[in-house]
């Protein structure tokens, strides 16, 4: 899911640096960045590693359950980026380290020339098809991500040209300053792939064309996925000889799969399931991820305010941490929950809400999907609770796959989705302009107001980082103060990690699963 989904930025000197690159070969990602502000409660680590060196023997293949099938064809630009990302397939220019900075990736160093160009050093590397990553191959990518439609979320609502630079170098310049721009680069969504993978006109193929340490070789529709070791990768040659992943969509039998031993990793575990592993094979993770109730405020019952605001006051977000979470989330706060810890303090009071209406018996369909297993009961438990307070309800479940399109185009009333609120992109402020903006990409509740695309352009425009956070909870109280959307809990994810499996990368992000150092 594209819940694609930070730290916010300081104050930026004149040309920020970061180190210069390691030989082609050495194992050791850099971990110097732009440096950011920590917000984490926590950081991301390899999960029962033992200490092994990357690269050491040939390593077994890896057995990984994943909740959510492609549902692009494994496009990079919209939420299959995330599948990518998580099996080690792609990388951008950047990453994010443990404390949510931008940190080198294919891009060893940059620097910032003025407010709206910013210079990035290549590190030596290749991409899998045995092609030289170049400054020429790295502009044409993210001149491809620019021209995509829909475009990648980490892009709603930014311009950037990128244009090769010497030997080593990619010029990236954007229309009005973006001082967040290497956290940006860091989206899912903005890989950098071999000239190979743009072949046939408006498609883009990632097999054996990205960077990472595994290269896709074969697809099996919806179901599996067959990766093998890229030896030549530039952070070291991976443990694992390659992953075979499943696509197991209803949560319990990604439990079943883990506990027989048919999968090695199982992401997202049940609730209801938790109990049924052994407790050394239970990895919970504070999370960014926030599950929310969004109103279609374009047609239909909530084109009303009032109503919608009738559907905000029904909801008892408590009775969803403890009952249907069990305790293993916490009740909504606003899009920006706990795991982002300078925000409560920050957070402003949504005005100019409407009263809430009567129902009257108003008919909505409320959907959801069941990839995350604890959705559809959420969705149960909101249903009770919107008819009590007098709307007529009927309930919409399906396989994210297959419900995607429809909701983007308006075809429910409400929907239930679970988002990273910062998977996209470094910057926060992200998901705001591509869920809530008149032009955003990933925008369920079909919100369009012009007050919050004025409240996201002034946080947009703010490079201080205490600013910046006060502008971004403003826009947020912008937002909220539409009743577009209802935030329900602030999520704790569960990781089901085999006996013998070191190594898993556990992040709050959920963008990384498997690394060079994942391991049976």
């Amino acid at each position: 899911m594209r819940t694609p989904r930070h730290p916010l930025v300081p104050h930026l000197p004149r040309h920020p640096l970061v180190p210069h690159p390691p030989r082609r070969g050495r194992p050791s990602r850099l971990l110097a960045g732009l440096v950011l502000t920590p917000f984490l409660a926590g950081c991301f680590a390899a999960s029962g590693d033992d200490g092994a060196a990357p690269g050491s023997g040939d390593g077994s293949r890896l057995r990984v359950a994943l909740a959510f099938p492609p549902a692009e064809n494994l496009s990079p630009y919209g939420a299959d980026a995330t599948i990518l990302s998580r099996l080690g397939v792609t990388e951008g220019l950047t990453t994010l380290d443990a404390n949510g900075a931008a940190a080198p990736s294919l891009a060893a160093s940059w620097r910032r020339e003025d407010d709206r160009t910013w210079l990035f050093t290549l590190r030596e590397a290749a991409f899998q098809d045995g092609t030289d990553v170049t400054p020429a191959a790295v502009a044409a990518s993210l001149t491809h991500a620019t021209e995509a439609e829909p475009a990648p979320a980490a892009l709603s609502g930014v311009t950037l040209t990128a244009k090769a630079e010497g030997g080593s170098g990619v010029r990236v310049t954007t229309t009005a300053p973006d001082p967040v721009l290497p956290l940006r680069l860091a989206g899912p969504g903005l890989v950098v792939l071999a000239p190979k993978a743009y072949a046939k006109k408006g498609t883009v193929d990632p097999a054996g064309t990205a960077t990472g340490p595994f290269r896709l070789t074969e697809v099996t529709g919806a179901d599996a996925a067959g990766l093998d070791r890229f030896d030549d990768y530039w952070g070291g040659r991976a443990q694992a000889s390659g992953v075979d992943v499943r696509f197991i969509a209803d949560g319990t039998a990604r439990a079943n799969a883990l506990r027989t031993g048919q999968v090695d990793l199982a992401e997202a575990i049940p609730v209801a399931q938790a109990a049924t592993l052994d407790a050394g094979s239970r990895r919970e993770t504070a999370t960014t991820r926030t599950t929310s109730l969004l109103l279609n405020t374009r047609s239909g019952v909530f084109e009303d305010r009032a109503l919608r605001a009738a559907a905000r006051a029904a909801v008892d977000t408590s009775a969803l941490a403890e009952g249907v979470y069990e305790g293993h989330a916490d009740a909504g706060a606003g899009i920006y929950g706990p795991a982002v810890t300078w925000a409560e303090g920050k957070r402003v009071r949504p005005t100019g809400r409407a009263e809430a209406g009567r129902p009257g018996g108003a008919a909505i369909t409320l959907a959801t999907y069941d990839n995350r297993p604890e959705l559809p009961e959420v969705a149960q438990v909101l249903k009770q609770q919107l008819e009590k307070a007098g709307f007529t309800v009927k309930l919409e479940v399906r396989e994210y796959s297959r419900l995607e399109s429809d909701a983007l185009a308006g075809r429910f009333d409400a929907f239930v989705g679970a988002r990273n609120s910062l998977l996209d992109t470094g910057d926060p402020l992200s998901l705001l302009a591509s869920d809530f903006t008149c032009d955003g990409g990933y925008n369920l509740a079909l919100l369009c107001d012009k007050a919050v695309d004025r409240a996201v352009g002034t946080a947009r425009a703010a490079a201080d980082t205490d600013e910046r956070q006060n502008a971004t909870m403003a826009a947020e109280a912008k937002v909220l103060g539409t009743d577009a959307v209802v935030p329900l809990v602030h999520q704790r994810v569960i990781t089901g990690v085999g006996a013998g499996v070191g190594g898993a990368l556990l992040d709050p992000y959920e963008r990384t699963l498997v690394g060079t150092g994942t391991r049976r």
